[in-house]
């Protein structure tokens, strides 16, 4: 017993001691040198989403945030320069327009006679016109200040008609003004807190730097002179089903009248819903594929792209579009694959933050 202590246990534990160094040597020095075997490679790869051309009903439906406006009143102006020798009303009294509201006496010179002998002396002779002043529209003569035996001018304003009529207005931007050059006929009136919607028949789009603006629809003079930038224009975030009003500026208005009878009242907010045509079966791409919206654009062709080379460039021409899709007349064919996104194009931050999300993706135009 004593031997083994002695002797054969510290042996086996210098034979332990020496199996664990020779270990640790061998793996600092030695598999610390062999050459690593090369690591796979990952095997994901970011696709480029692409889509098909397909065909589609595109409802061209522009939404306003527009205001119910009083109609500015109409001043009465004399017509002929004068004395007041009548007047036909009061003020305060409902007319119609062409009704009479007071009299104006000119004295004219008749051109004289030529004489019926030598040295007979010629006569002239005054002639006396009398002109009715009318109303120019219709509604309450809310001011007449005509005096009788007053001498007035042509053009004088002597008077203010209130025609009491009502007009649905708001402001459009670029991106509404170029979806509704179809000429809209029509608008949907939505009152807020008021009566039922309503259909407003003749509606009048005006460019704020044309005070004159168009007429749009009823009238058949519609539309407004824009001209359209190379490369198309970039539309502002929109929804399906219709555009609705953005943060960019304005550089119109829209207006449509109440029609008689709808009982509103000045400052009432509305939602005007314009309908600018519609295309029915046709091709149509995303606006995301398209740089442009208006009349020219241009897709990315996506096979091309998936052989890894760059993207092929197509210019095509574009029709109607909802904010969502677009009316493609021709350059593409139903079925070719064309490019989700606009290389390079930046899209609209969802309302998380990040990703696309669900906001619509801003074009770009130019």
């Amino acid at each position: 017993m004593g031997v083994f202590r002695r002797v054969i246990l510290p042996v086996a534990w210098l034979l332990v001691f020496a199996v664990i160094a020779v270990a640790l040597v061998k793996i600092a020095f030695v598999d610390g040198l062999k050459p690593q075997g090369a690591e796979p490679a990952p095997m994901a790869r970011v696709e480029t989403p692409v889509v098909p051309a397909a065909r589609a009903t595109v409802t061209n439906t522009v939404q306003i945030k527009a205001t119910v406006q009083s109609d500015p009143v109409v001043g009465v102006r004399s017509t002929a320069a004068g004395t007041v020798v009548h007047l036909y009303v009061e003020p305060g009294v409902a007319v119609a327009k062409g009704d009479q509201l007071f009299q104006v006496k000119s004295e004219r010179t008749k051109p004289a006679s030529t004489a019926a002998t030598p040295g007979e002396k010629t006569t002239s002779e005054p002639v006396y016109v009398y002109t009715d002043v009318l109303a120019p529209a219709a509604g309450k003569l809310n001011e007449l200040t005509a005096l009788l035996d007053q001498q007035l001018s042509v053009g004088e304003v002597v008077g203010k008609v209130d025609p009491g009529t009502f007009t649905v207005s708001g402001p459009v931007n670029a991106a509404q003004q170029y979806r509704l050059l179809a000429k809209p006929g029509s608008a949907q009136i939505s009152l807020v807190g008021g009566p039922a919607p309503f259909a407003c028949p003749a509606v009048t789009l005006k460019n704020n730097a044309n005070d004159a603006g168009a007429a749009a629809g009823g009238n058949g003079t519609g539309g407004v002179g824009m001209a359209v930038p190379a490369g198309g224009l970039s539309l502002a975030a929109a929804g399906p089903g219709g555009a609705t009003q953005s943060e960019s500026a304005s550089t119109g208005t829209i207006s449509c009248p109440v029609p008689a009878g709808t009982e509103v009242f000045a400052g009432l907010g509305a939602t005007m819903t314009v309908s600018a045509g519609e295309a029915k079966d046709v091709v149509t791409v995303p606006l995301t594929s398209v740089k442009g919206s208006v009349k020219e654009g241009i897709v990315w062709m996506a096979g091309v792209a998936a052989e890894g080379k760059a993207p092929e460039q197509r210019p095509v021409k574009l029709g109607l579009n909802d904010g969502d899709k677009v009316e493609v007349l021709s350059g593409l064919a139903e079925g070719e694959r064309v490019l989700e996104f606009v290389p390079g194009a930046p899209a609209a931050p969802s309302e998380q933050g990040y990703g696309p999300g669900p906001a619509a993706y801003r074009p770009a135009g130019g």
